[in-house]
């Protein structure tokens, strides 16, 4: 009789780890989807209704003159937009692959702690009781919906007996996600708010404003330091919960930590931008399989290619029907709903 084999130790999981990261990629990823993202961004302020010559928007940049319409369509409109939408693609993204690293689920996105549905149900909230509340107030009121979706997640699957584990965090996640949504959709049958709420269902940064970059800025700057940070201790989580505690982690801390980030992250990024899905799903995939498995290198990387993904995404939206719009969430849905369809038969036939 052939001998069972013996469990990998935390040691040699760190070290698959080691041997399946790819610095030199993740450095290359860095530095050239930093510049791409840069000449990305430029390109998105020169296009529009209004075409603007790439001189002139060097000019509107280094030499402003405030005389010039030019330049106040790329300082007052098309840089806020540009700059908030490589905001909230870093921030769905990082989201994202902090969530399918402490879930270890591979289908795991921002939605799956209710966040945009808890952002939904407020803002159907304020359409209907306080329909005069400015932009700020949604995007704040709409931030309060996603943080009470992701505490209603988290207390239902740490009250269950045996804590918080991966798979509760997902049925607790798809509940209060179906219970947000049908909530919001009778807000907004009852009071006839449909039609305003349908371009922000379907996401856009056409609203963007600089009050809006001065706020959410810092809070995601210091959301993705803190994912940084965090990012040894994610790695190890992604491993297995016993590798985990075998390396002295603390693994409840850590997905508190983590879920904390999420919801600052998602949070402020679904309150500006409006219910954008996939780029946390798309995103850490891709991710991972150009940088290897180890977080220190996924978490930046992501950052960077889901600000590029959400700043072309912006940019095709004004391109496919001039002078009209695309909403932005229709075009990633594009890619997003196949290769969501493609992980989910891939999950099916592993199991």
């Amino acid at each position: 009789m052939r001998p069972s084999a013996l469990p990998e130790t935390p040691q040699k999981a760190v070290e698959k780890v080691k041997v399946r990261s790819r610095p030199w990629a993740a450095s290359l990823i860095l530095v050239g989807g930093v510049i791409l993202l840069l000449l990305g961004m430029a390109v998105a302020i020169a296009i529009g209704a209004k075409d603007i010559a790439l001189p002139d928007v060097w000019n509107a940049l280094f030499h402003f003159n405030p005389e010039l319409t030019e330049h106040q369509i790329i300082r007052e409109l098309r840089m806020p937009r540009v700059i908030g939408a490589a905001i909230v693609g870093a921030a769905f993204a990082v989201a994202g692959a902090i969530m399918q690293g402490m879930t270890r689920n591979p289908l795991a996105d921002t939605g799956l702690l209710g966040l945009n549905a808890g952002a939904s149900f407020a803002l159907a909230l304020c359409f209907a009781f306080s329909p005069g509340l400015s932009f700020l107030g949604l995007m704040l009121y709409s931030f309060v919906g996603a943080g009470a979706g992701v505490g209603i997640v988290y207390g239902i699957g740490s009250r269950s007996k045996g804590g918080l584990t991966p798979i509760r965090l997902v049925l607790a996640g798809a509940a209060v996600s179906a219970l947000f949504t049908a909530l919001s959709e009778g807000v907004a049958l009852y009071f006839k708010i449909g039609q305003d709420l349908a371009f922000w269902y379907a996401g856009g940064v056409a609203g963007t404003q600089w009050l809006q970059i001065q706020i959410i800025l810092p809070v995601v700057a210091a959301a993705l330091l803190g994912a940084i940070a965090l990012s040894r201790s994610i790695t190890l989580l992604s491993l297995g919960d016993d590798i985990a505690t075998g390396l002295g982690q603390r693994t409840g801390l850590v997905r508190l930590l983590g879920v904390l980030i999420v919801l600052v992250l998602a949070g402020t990024a679904v309150s500006v931008v409006g219910s954008v899905g996939f780029v946390g799903l798309i995103i850490p995939h891709l991710t991972r399989k150009l940088v290897g498995v180890d977080y220190r290198w996924i978490i930046p990387c992501s950052a960077v290619l889901g600000s590029l993904l959400i700043v072309f995404a912006d940019l095709a939206a004004r391109m496919i029907n001039p002078p009209q719009e695309t909403p932005i969430g229709a075009l990633v849905a594009l890619i997003g709903v196949p290769f969501f369809l493609y992980l989910a038969v891939k999950e099916r036939r592993s199991l």
